[in-house]
């Protein structure tokens, strides 16, 4: 943690100097030393502290002072820095309002004027009361700290975006937190239509940015740091962190294109047990971290939150237009962009997006949903996975399935353990009727085959009821099937015909789509197999033919 402060205020400069070099003979080593000649300039300094978030261990305060007093100072200080100790150095005719203050202000100590010797008449005082501060005072919080609305879709938005890539953040919702509604205050009382506001450890902040402008500023990196690379991905899921730690390893400058965090929706899931060498399982998170950090060990460029908006051909070169306007030309294109959860029509639904209703786990609302009622739906793997891990935290959790049963979807090991949470109930041939709230979301409305509609209270509903390709930007470049998975190898040449405008004397390689050049890897393609470890698979073996394809170049 940052050295706790301490702070000296005094309006004689003679004395406020002799303060200060005595407090830092004693105690520089392990506190900082501030000082201050007036009561105003010292609370502004103490309000800069806080937004900071830095420790203050004591104040030592003059009684004195023109325009405000030292009790005074202390008792605006309190509300800031509550567990500080104070200490207040008076004349001897000041003796009873430091007695009142003891009562006013919970003055920890007084010391009369002059206070010669130090290390008889201050050292003794001042180091007992700091060990009883740092007895009780936990370590601040020192990285990112947002304050916002809990039913804000722009604060769940920012806060998604930094969990998922793994930055540490202290979240603070202004309306639940007296700390939040504190630091809101003395960063100016911003208007909730301006938050999210970010505050930064050295004191910097935004106001209601987005996710490239927090990017930028906690060293994301979001342009390229070249124009051309022999080889450029599309996607940072599964099979993109594959293909780039594979790529990259075998000697290809390689970069990496990805719209929101790394790790896809793998990244989200709360465990992977059936993870091939992981017996314990681990989490998507934590397999995304280890990917990205082998991936940055090999030379690998990860762009963050950078989004692809076309891509065009201009022979020897594959060109793709980022969504800031800026192009990358390279040898060879990988489309590795997954899917994304399909959205629910259901009545509601879209007016609550981000207050109360959430596609995928949406990992960042499972402590806000303590001792509440949390409903997700879906029957698969994923749906299995958060149903556990918000049992952790909600009152109950339930899983809403269309279908006659979980095992038609979901893994075998995962519907035991569902089954087993006392917390989870599973309602089948049920679906979402209706979702309701005044601003957030309070009910829902359900329906079970055979029975009346019934109306529950719900805090949180998570749906997760299949996915969709978001492959718009490579309309009229490169061909997919009618659902928008993107074609590749034997599925372009059915009736032994090759794809129109195919130029290469040979067949399309099994992950090159109708364009020689550009391949597919992961949920993305046609008829793949929907599982990290194909996944992974698919991104480590495009490499293969991408270099087949290089030695054509």
């Amino acid at each position: 943690m940052a050295k706790p402060v301490i702070l000296a205020v005094d309006d004689d400069t003679e004395v406020l100097r002799a303060v200060e070099r005595d407090l830092r003979r004693k105690y520089g080593r392990d506190y900082r030393v501030l000082s201050a000649d007036r009561g105003e300039a010292a609370l502004e300094t103490v309000r800069q502290l806080r937004l900071r978030g830095d420790p203050v261990a004591l104040f030592l305060v003059d009684q004195r002072m023109p325009g405000m007093s030292g009790v005074e100072f202390l008792e605006k200080a309190r509300d800031l820095y509550d567990e500080a100790r104070r200490v207040l150095l008076t004349a001897y005719a000041d003796t009873q309002a430091a007695i009142h203050a003891i009562n006013e202000v919970r003055l920890d100590h007084y010391l009369l004027k002059p206070w010669e010797p130090p290390e008889e008449r201050l050292y003794p005082v001042l180091s007992d009361l700091l060990d009883e501060w740092w007895a009780h005072h936990p370590p601040s919080f020192e990285g990112i700290r947002v304050l916002g609305n809990r039913w804000s879709p722009r604060s769940h938005s920012l806060r998604d975006f930094l969990g998922s890539n793994q930055v540490p953040y202290q979240w603070l919702d202004v309306e639940g937190s007296d700390e939040g509604q504190l630091l809101l205050t003395q960063a100016g009382g911003a208007a909730v239509a301006k938050l999210p506001l970010v505050l930064f450890p050295d004191g910097t902040r935004l106001m209601a940015p987005d996710n490239v402008d927090v990017a930028e500023r906690i060293g994301l990196k979001v342009r390229a740091t070249k124009p051309f690379y022999d080889l450029v991905i599309i996607g940072g899921g599964p099979a993109g962190l594959a293909a780039a730690v594979y790529g990259a390893s075998e000697g290809l400058s390689t970069v990496m294109v990805e719209r929101s965090a790394p790790g896809g929706q793998a990244g989200t899931s709360s465990r992977i047990e059936n993870y091939l060498g992981f017996p314990a399982g681990l989490s998507g998170a934590d397999l995304a971290r280890r990917a990205v950090a082998q991936a940055a060990r090999f030379g690998v460029e990860i762009l963050t939150p950078q989004e692809v908006s076309a891509v065009r051909v201009a022979d020897p070169y594959r060109i793709v237009k980022l969504g800031d306007g800026t192009e990358l030309s390279c040898h060879a294109l990988l489309v590795a962009t997954g899917v994304q959860w399909r959205r629910l029509p259901t009545p509601g639904m879209e007016a609550l997006s981000g207050a109360g209703v959430y596609y995928g786990a949406a990992r960042t609302e499972a402590v806000s949903c303590k001792n509440e009622e949390v409903f997700i739906i879906g029957g698969a793997n994923s749906a299995g996975q958060a149903a556990l891990y918000f049992a952790q935290f909600a009152k109950r959790v339930t899983l809403v399935v269309r279908g006659d049963s979980l095992e038609r979807g979901m893994s075998h090991y995962l519907v035991e353990q569902v089954h087993s949470t006392p917390n989870v109930t599973v309602l089948l041939h049920t679906e979402v009727m209706r979702a309701e709230g005044a601003g957030h979301l309070e009910r829902v409305t359900l329906r079970t085959q055979g029975e009346a509609e019934r109306t529950l209270p719900a805090s949180a509903l998570f749906i997760m009821i299949g996915a969709v390709p978001r492959t718009e930007w490579l309309d009229g470049v490169v061909a997919r099937d009618d659902r928008g998975y993107v074609l590749t190898g034997p599925d372009l040449t059915s009736g032994g015909q090759r794809p129109r405008g195919w130029k290469p004397d040979r067949e399309p390689f099994l992950l090159e789509t109708n364009v020689p050049g550009i391949f597919a890897a992961g949920d993305v393609r046609h008829a793949s197999i929907k599982r990290v470890a194909s996944g992974v698979g698919e991104g480590s073996i495009a490499i293969s033919f991408i270099h087949q394809y290089l030695s054509e170049v």
